[in-house]
C-alpha cells in the first residue's frame, strides 16, 4: 500500500515536472509537424526539434596550452570547452600569432634576452588561462563577446596595476640602497700654444625627435588576446555561421550584411633584409597587389606567374636584364663592368625570395621586366606596394636614415626622394613606414604630396591598438597596419576600425612575423571589413594556409551572391 502511494506521489510530481516544462504540449507539436513528412531519421528530426528549446551552451573551461608557431618560436594556444545539453564539448581552438620588436640586425645578446622574455611571457599566459581567467568565465555564453571582452579588460587592468605597484616597490627598494660617492671626472680641455685652455663646444645640427620607447609588453598578455578570439571563434561555431559573418555581425550591431568585400591581398615577393652585403637598405619587402577588376583567385595565380618568372630571372647567370643601365646610378655603376645577378639565397620566414639589390632603381627595374617577359605591364596589370621599415634605417649620431650603405638622407630629404620615387615609378601604390613616426611633421608634409598618388600606412609607425583609440597624437597617415597580438581583444579591433572608417582611413589587417596555421586573422579581415590584408608571401604553410581560407571565403561569398 505505502508502495503504490509513493508511486502515484511520484507520477504526479512527474507530471507536474514535465508540464511545467511544456513537455506534452511540445511533444505534442512534433509529432504533428514532423507526422506528414515522415523523415528517415525520426529521432535525429525530433532531437532536432527539441535542440532550439534546450539552454544556450555556456563555458565551462578554457585550456591553455603552450605551442610552437611556424618559426619555431614558442606560443599560446586556447581551447574552449562548452556545457552543450548537459554534456562537456570542445568547441573551437585558436593559436595566437608572436610578435617580437627585436629588429632583425639586432645584437645576439639581444635576440637571446628577446627569446628568454618571450618563453617566460607564454608561460604566464598559459597560467592565466588555465587558472584565473577559466574561473573567471565559467559560466560565459560564449556569443556574449562584449561581456567577456569587458571582463578580460578589467582583468588587464588589474594585472597592469598590480605591475607598477611592483615597479613602485623595487624602485623605492633601490633608493633606500646607499650608493657610494664618486668622483665626476674632470673635463678635458685642450690648450693652444700659448694660450688659454679652449674647451670643445658642441653645436646641435638639424635636432630630430628622439626614438619614443618601445610600447611596454606586460608579461602573459597573449592570454588575453588569445581568450577573447577563442571565445569569438566559439560564438561563431555555437551560431553556426562562419567566423568572418559573425565579427561582421558583432560589428553591425547583428544587421546581417548584404554585400561583403574581399581585402586586396598585399603578397610579399621579395624579403630584401638590410644586413645582406648589397647596398641597399631603404627596401625590406616588395609586395604586389592585384588590380581590383580581378578576383582574388585570378590575382593570386597572375602573382604566381611573376614569382615564377622573377626566381628565373635571379637564378641566370650574366648581367641584369632589362634598361637598368639607363638609369644614373645604373650608368655610374654598370661602366666597363657586367653586372652580377643579385644573390638568390632562401625563402624568407615571411615566405618570399630573400634577396638584396646596390639601389633601388636595380630592384623595380628588373621587376618591370620580369613582368614584361610574361607580357604584363606593373601600374596597370599588377602594383607594387613597398614595406620601407624606415624605424630601422636610422643612424641617430648622424640624425639621418642611412637608405644605400654610406648614404644618409635627412628626414626631409627623405620626403623629396619619395616623391620622386612615386613620380618616376607610378606602379608604386603604397609606401609602408616611409619615415619614423616620431617624424610627425615630414609625415604631414608626404601625405601632402604623395596622399593622392600613393598609400602612406604606419605599421611599426603606429602605436599599440589600446593606445591608438586614445592617442591623438599619431602621425599622419592614410591608414594603419593593425596586428592581433597580446592584449588586443576582438571588441578593440571593431572599435578601432569603426575610428578609421569614420575618418577615411584605410585599415590593413597585418601577419606579424612569427605566424602560425590559424586562420583567424583572414576571418577578423573580411568580416571588419579590411582593405588590405597583408600576410607575407605564397610560400610557407603557415602563410599559404591563410591565402587558401581566403580563398575559400570567396567561393563562398560568391555562391551566396553576397560578393561585391
Amino acid at each position: 500500500m505505502e508502495a503504490g502511494e509513493r508511486w502515484g506521489r511520484l507520477r504526479r510530481q512527474a507530471a507536474e515536472y514535465y508540464r511545467g516544462h511544456r513537455v506534452p504540449e511540445r511533444m505534442e507539436e512534433a509529432l504533428n509537424t514532423l507526422f506528414p513528412l515522415c523523415p528517415g531519421d525520426l529521432y535525429g528530426e525530433l532531437a532536432n526539434y527539441f535542440s532550439k528549446f534546450s539552454k544556450a551552451p555556456v563555458i565551462c573551461k578554457l585550456v591553455g596550452k603552450k605551442v610552437l608557431d611556424g618559426v619555431g618560436q614558442p606560443t599560446l594556444e586556447v581551447e574552449v570547452y562548452c556545457t552543450v545539453k548537459n554534456y562537456e564539448k570542445r568547441i573551437c581552438s585558436i593559436v595566437m600569432a608572436s610578435h617580437s620588436q627585436t629588429p632583425e640586425n639586432a645584437l645576439p645578446e639581444t635576440i637571446e634576452a628577446d627569446e628568454k622574455e618571450r618563453n617566460v611571457s607564454v608561460h604566464t599566459a598559459v597560467e592565466w588561462v588555465n587558472e584565473s581567467l577559466n574561473t573567471m568565465l565559467r559560466g560565459l555564453e560564449p556569443t556574449d563577446q562584449c561581456q567577456a571582452d569587458k571582463m578580460l579588460g578589467e582583468y588587464f587592468a588589474n594585472k597592469v596595476e598590480e605591475r607598477k605597484e611592483i615597479q613602485k616597490r623595487e624602485e623605492d627598494a633601490a633608493k633606500a640602497t646607499p650608493v657610494p660617492a664618486s668622483c665626476p671626472p674632470t673635463p678635458i680641455t685642450k690648450q693652444k700654444r700659448g694660450g688659454k685652455p679652449v674647451k670643445k663646444v658642441v653645436v646641435e645640427e638639424n635636432p630630430i625627435p628622439p626614438a619614443e620607447p618601445a610600447e611596454p609588453v606586460l608579461c602573459g598578455s597573449l592570454a588575453i588576446g588569445g581568450t577573447s578570439l577563442a571565445i569569438a571563434k566559439a560564438g561563431a561555431t555555437i551560431s553556426r555561421v562562419p567566423l568572418y559573418l559573425y565579427i561582421a555581425l558583432l560589428k553591425h550591431n547583428q544587421e546581417s550584411p548584404k554585400e561583403m568585400t574581399l581585402p586586396l591581398p598585399m603578397v610579399t615577393l621579395l624579403n630584401c633584409e638590410k644586413n645582406l652585403p648589397t647596398k641597399l637598405k631603404l627596401v625590406k619587402e616588395v609586395m604586389l597587389i592585384p588590380p581590383v577588376e580581378l578576383s582574388l583567385k585570378q590575382g593570386i595565380e597572375r602573382i604566381l606567374d611573376i614569382q615564377k618568372e622573377m626566381t628565373r630571372v635571379l637564378e641566370s647567370s650574366g648581367k641584369m636584364p632589362g634598361p637598368q643601365a639607363d638609369s644614373k646610378k645604373g650608368k655610374a655603376q654598370s661602366s666597363g663592368k657586367k653586372a652580377l645577378p643579385p644573390p638568390l639565397k632562401r625563402i624568407s620566414h615571411l615566405g618570399c625570395l630573400t634577396t638584396g639589390y646596390d639601389n633601388l632603381e636595380q630592384l623595380l627595374l628588373l621587376m618591370q621586366t620580369a613582368c614584361k617577359n610574361i607580357g604584363l605591364e606593373l601600374g596597370t596589370d599588377m602594383y607594387l606596394a613597398i614595406n620601407c621599415a624606415a624605424h630601422e634605417l636610422m643612424d641617430y649620431d648622424k640624425r639621418k636614415y642611412e637608405i644605400l650603405t654610406g648614404t644618409f638622407k635627412s628626414p626631409d630629404e627623405m620626403v623629396a626622394m619619395y616623391v620622386e620615387m612615386v613620380n618616376n615609378f607610378p606602379f608604386i601604390i603604397a609606401l609602408i613606414d616611409p619615415l619614423r613616426k616620431e617624424d610627425r611633421e615630414q609625415w604631414s608634409s608626404i601625405c601632402c604630396a604623395l596622399g593622392s598618388k600613393c598609400y602612406l600606412i604606419a605599421e611599426d609607425a603606429a602605436t599599440h591598438i589600446s593606445k591608438l583609440k586614445t592617442d591623438q597624437n599619431i602621425a599622419k597617415c592614410s591608414g594603419v597596419v593593425l596586428k592581433y597580438i597580446n592584449q588586443t581583444k576582438v571588441s578593440d579591433l571593431i572599435e578601432f576600425t569603426g575610428i578609421l572608417d569614420g575618418q577615411r582611413q584605410v585599415t590593413i589587417l597585418g601577419s606579424p612575423d612569427g605566424e602560425s596555421l590559424d586562420e583567424s586573422l583572414v576571418d577578423l579581415a573580411v568580416g571588419l571589413g579590411a582593405r588590405f590584408l597583408k600576410l607575407g608571401g605564397l610560400s610557407r604553410g603557415e602563410r599559404v594556409a591563410k591565402y587558401n581560407r581566403l580563398l575559400a571565403i570567396e567561393e563562398q561569398l560568391a555562391a551566396n551572391g553576397t560578393l561585391r
